[in-house]
């Protein structure tokens, strides 16, 4: 586990140091899964009772003092949503479900991971979920191992299989979720069960060993997340840790290395680390607002340490010996701890976080944190259909739409205001968005924040829609909605002035010497195109950006006492000429429309701004971040779209 470790906090040449967990599942599976399979020699049974008792006895102690302790600190540090998600981790791990869970929200490698105290307990889950199985299933084919044995290796091959096959296009899934991962906890039972089948003396000469931490290291140095994990790359430290094993009592300089006082003792406390370090790199991280510098890093490192070496020492050590303490205390004390987890995680999840906790400023700031999820349970990708292999959310009545709306990320934050509107004038309309894909005709982008594959579906999306709005009947009206500044532009602004976007015409339909030349060019061309099919085309006017406000980020500061009630309220708003100059160029191709009665502009300014555009609209934020609305906000400007609607 050293190697997860040092990779999450950062330590340089470990790029693939999550892989550890995947070293410790081939462990894990080796020796217990070989300890199932002596049983079963010895007494052609398994005692299932007694098996669990011992995974009790294993897991639970140190597991419910590191979720009490990290409760605790995530009470006094994390947001009000983000101890709310806190609560539903700590349910979830102490169900051990919690692989469940993560996999239904981010990912393990999503920037959302910072917050996410009981992150690491998905494997810990998934562990579980193995060793449930494993030994019903020996128990019930007991009589006939080699039926047993075959289920397992079918068992190891369907997994490994499905890991390989699925990572491309869902490494989410591949990732978290125990069917995926099995394969890899049955490698080392596998390689248990033919050991005591060939009465293996596991000493084979140097090179297994040399092959085997030769594929380790290369694991931790290389591997890549972002080329699919697991997957193939899975099988490189499942392989070397394989011939680690297989080769355990060969003496050799690798072995004794692996055999050395200091690897032992990590070895010993290697369970209390994996536990602890994960809550010390989170919470203080997300405290301190990242890490000064290497001093710092060493230093809460060295915490991680000692809290595992006390945890191994006072709370392991005790609870694995039935003479320091029995099995019923042990059970009654689990059952206690299990319910107060569970007690504690529902009350911080269905009591919003606890937010009372916070000053009123904070929690108004937490609020509009939160007020960015939206109910999209009427989305759906068409399988037929002109709309085919599109996500489209209807909205308002049942029926075919009359109105359609496209746009970007823009678009998404409008959704409250739009399907409001909808419903209260009975009107169907239909919205079609993707973040940082501009709702304009025969163009193209690429950009610093997607990846090219999500460039190329937009691009893909734009030439569909091209063909079917052009086919479209019954809808007469078309309303396009985005982020017009950044399009134009090139770049974000403020707090997000780093992602860049690049423009680039189709099939020389029409060219620009510079980009706000190129989007105008495609201002131009994309309301020609569109007028051909629907009588009315709407343009919202994108709504101001306040550059360095972000809820979430704001909202920490302010509650960790990185920032002054004074210093965050310059955050909150902006002169409006200054938002001006920035809209200028994105502005004046729609304004020219407009006045030649090509568009209609939706102008969302008058509501936001006054000399000042600002956040704040009686005591809450109709802000997510610097550009996009908050369900509030989106509420509060759906008059604004009454014309659209209108018959």
């Amino acid at each position: 586990m050293l190697s997860v470790v040092l990779y999450h906090f950062g330590i340089p040449g470990v790029k693939g140091g999550f892989v550890g967990v995947d070293i410790f599942f081939v462990i894990s599976g080796f020796l217990i899964g070989g300890l199932l399979w002596l049983e079963l020699q010895k007494r052609d049974a398994v005692d299932l009772v007694g098996f669990y008792l011992r995974r009790v006895r294993r897991i639970a102690p140190a597991f419910f003092a590191m979720a009490g302790v990290s409760a605790v600190f995530a009470a006094m540090v994390l947001l009000p949503f983000e101890f709310r998600e806190f609560g539903k981790e700590l349910v979830a791990s102490t169900l051990w479900i919690s692989n469940i869970i993560f996999y239904r929200g981010s990912g393990y490698f999503d920037i959302g991971a910072d917050s996410k105290v009981l992150l690491h307990t998905w494997s810990l889950s998934v562990e579980e979920q193995f060793y449930v199985i494993l030994p019903i299933l020996i128990y019930i084919l007991r009589f006939n191992r080699p039926v047993l044995l075959g289920v397992l290796i079918i068992s190891w091959l369907t997994s490994f299989g499905a890991c390989i096959a699925l990572t491309p296009n869902n490494s989410t899934a591949t990732f978290f979720l125990f069917p995926f991962r099995a394969w890899e906890l049955l490698s080392g039972v596998l390689l248990a069960i033919w050991g005591i089948e060939q009465k293996s003396t596991w000493s084979f000469g140097l090179l297994p060993s040399l092959f085997g931490i030769a594929l380790i290291t290369v694991s931790i140095a290389f591997v890549d997340q972002h080329s699919g994990f697991p997957g193939w790359q899975a099988m490189l430290p499942v392989a070397g840790t394989l011939l680690l094993l297989l080769n355990g009592r060969h003496t050799n300089t690798v072995n004794r290395l692996l055999e050395s006082r200091v690897s032992r003792f990590i070895g010993l406390i290697s369970y209390s680390l994996y536990l602890w370090h994960w809550p010390v790199v989170t919470l203080s991280r997300y405290w301190r607002d990242g890490y000064a510098d290497w001093a710092e890093v060493a230093a809460w490192m060295a915490l991680a340490f000692i809290l595992s070496v006390l945890s191994w020492r006072f709370i392991e050590q005790p609870c694995r010996r039935p003479a320091t303490f029995g099995t019923r205390p042990l059970v009654a004390t689990a059952a206690i701890a299990g319910l107060s987890t569970l007690v504690f995680g529902s009350l911080a999840y269905f009591n919003n976080g606890l937010s009372g906790r916070f000053s009123p400023q904070i929690q108004a700031l937490t609020a509009a944190s939160s007020d960015f999820l939206q109910d999209w349970s009427r989305c759906h990708v068409p399988t037929s259909g002109p709309f085919a292999s599109i996500s489209v959310c209807p909205i308002g009545p049942e029926g075919p739409p009359r109105v359609i709306f496209w746009g970007d990320s823009h678009l998404r934050a409008m959704r409250e205001g739009l399907a409001l509107m909808a419903q209260r004038t009975d009107t169907p309309g239909l919205i079609i968005w993707r973040g940082g894909c501009p709702p304009l005709l025969g163009i193209s982008k690429r950009e610093s924040a997607l990846t090219p594959a999500e460039d190329a579906e937009c691009l893909a999306q734009n030439r569909q829609l091209r063909t079917v709005l052009a086919d479209l009947n019954g809808a007469d009206t078309i309303v396009l909605i985005g982020r017009w500044a950044y399009y134009a532009e090139g770049a974000g602004t403020g707090r997000d002035a780093h992602n860049k976007i690049v423009l680039s015409a189709l099939d020389d339909e029409y060219t620009g010497d510079t980009q706000d030349v190129l989007y105008a060019n495609a201002w131009d061309a994309t309301a020609a195109e569109l007028s051909q099919n629907f009588a009315r085309i709407f343009v919202m006017r994108q709504v101001p950006e306040i550059p360095y406000f972000d809820s979430r980020e704001l909202a920490r500061r302010l509650a960790h006492r990185h920032l002054t009630l004074t210093q965050a309220n310059t955050l909150l708003h902006v002169p409006k000429d200054e938002v001006e100059k920035r809209v200028r160029t994105a502005e004046a191709p729609l304004f020219a429309l407009a006045y030649a009665g090509k568009v209609k502009l939706i102008d969302t300014w008058p509501k936001i701004c006054t000399d000042i555009c600002t956040v704040m609209h009686n005591g809450k934020s109709w802000y997510f971040d610097n550009n996009h609305m908050t369900n509030t906000g989106a509420r509060a400007l759906a008059g604004l779209f009454e014309p659209v609607f209108g018959h």
